[in-house]
């Protein structure tokens, strides 16, 4: 049974912790417009704002209407991760106790996490507070799949890079392109395990749960 849209703002605020500027702010929403509707001041809204409210959300419309929103699907961030890694950056947090983000819609939540993107050496490809969603199943392997592409690796020493991951001059040596034109390539260097980015989040669109 479809609620009223006050009942569905409030449900949403309730399920995702968030005030209504924060909703608001987030959805690209008129805030003044959602507190009238919220004090029964005016019943009038418009789907467009209820569609960009649940799209904020992660759910679909009808969801939104429907007050669905619990059990929504988690990711777990592994770490964080620079195109200049000067420290080790995966697994960052023990396990359990690091954030969770929603899993984005189109990506199941089984064997994806993702990590967070720091600094700026990455710009303008991806920004600091982005996040890049990868699968994990191979993870002491370099599938074939990955040549040409942008992956998030791991080198020998433990740093963790995402970067165009090309064949090398030799087998089981790779070639790391850059995505800044600024900034340094790593030529012939052996890899752990490298996995290709499967969807890029800016920040402004990752929702973090935990600390």
């Amino acid at each position: 049974m479809p609620m009223s849209f006050r009942e569905a703002l409030n449900a949403a605020m309730a399920a995702s912790g968030l005030s209504m500027r924060k909703l608001a702010e987030k959805a690209g929403v008129s805030y003044e417009q959602l507190k009238k509707i919220n004090q029964g001041k005016t019943q009038s809204t418009n789907a467009e704002d209820a569609l960009r409210l649940a799209a904020a959300l992660g759910v679909s419309l009808e969801s939104f209407m429907a007050g669905e929103f619990q059990g929504h699907p988690t990711i777990a961030i592994a770490g964080k991760v620079g195109a200049g890694a000067q420290v080790p950056v995966f697994d960052a947090y023990p396990k359990g106790s690091g954030p969770q983000v929603e899993c984005p819609p189109g990506l199941t939540p089984h064997n994806i996490v993702a990590v967070e993107v720091e600094g700026d050496s990455m710009e303008p490809v991806y920004s600091a507070g982005d996040l890049l969603f990868y699968s994990r199943n191979g993870h002491d392997s370099v599938p074939s799949d990955i040549i040409g592409h942008r992956c998030v690796c791991e080198d020998l020493e433990g740093m963790g890079w995402v970067k165009q991951v090309k064949a090398g001059d030799e087998p089981g040596l790779f070639h790391l392109i850059s995505l800044n034109p600024g900034a340094n390539n790593i030529w012939n260097v052996q890899l752990r395990w490298a996995a290709r980015v499967q969807l890029h989040w800016p920040a402004e669109l990752a929702r973090k749960h935990g600390s």
